[in-house]
């Protein structure tokens, strides 16, 4: 390419950027998060339910190893060495007096933290992140059985309700603090 036909150019991309620029004046600036909740969607007791993302610390694949603890209730399956360290492995669905879950593929392990330690929840699976608007956010009745104690709101869309279950609230019960047999 010559010398001057870089410079015609250079120039027709100055002059796009101006024009550019001189047309973004006057809009509004967006922040796609602002008024947005995210949080990761799982099932649990057969109930599709989202948790805040922010109460979750990581999420894992069930680990290859775990050792069981004597003594300690069912739903309590066992500690996990994740990264040298010591993890406490829950079935979340029996915990909340259901079934246990069926390890496969798609199990999936959340990583909670309270009061300084770390514990993961197994689920069956989760279903990606989901995004929704603060303005759907309300208080429903409870739910029957022992998932209802945990949810207290919900997303409402035009179709389906999303439960919001709280981590926090399940961390702090203390059913859920005493694994001992």
């Amino acid at each position: 390419m010559s010398d001057s036909a870089s410079q015609e150019l250079i120039l027709l991309l100055k002059d796009i950027e101006q024009r550019s620029r001189q047309q973004v004046k006057g809009l509004p600036e967006q922040d796609d998060t602002h008024g947005m909740w995210e949080g990761i969607f799982f099932h649990i007791a057969g109930t599709g339910v989202v948790t805040a993302i922010d109460e979750v610390k990581e999420i894992l694949n069930y680990p290859s190893s775990v050792t069981l603890v004597p003594g300690a209730k069912k739903w309590l399956l066992g500690i996990a060495n994740i990264r040298g360290n010591l993890l406490p492995i829950i079935d979340l669905q029996i915990f909340l007096g259901g079934q246990p879950i069926v390890v496969a593929k798609r199990s999936r392990v959340l990583v909670i933290e309270f009061q300084g330690n770390q514990a993961g929840l197994l689920v069956g699976g989760v279903q990606g992140l989901r995004y929704f608007s603060d303005k759907k956010r309300e208080a429903i009745s409870p739910l029957t059985g022992p998932i209802g104690q945990y949810v207290r709101e919900a997303f409402k869309l035009e179709e389906e309700t999303r439960p919001i279950f709280s981590m926090k609230t399940l961390v702090e019960s203390t059913g859920f603090q005493v694994a001992a047999a």
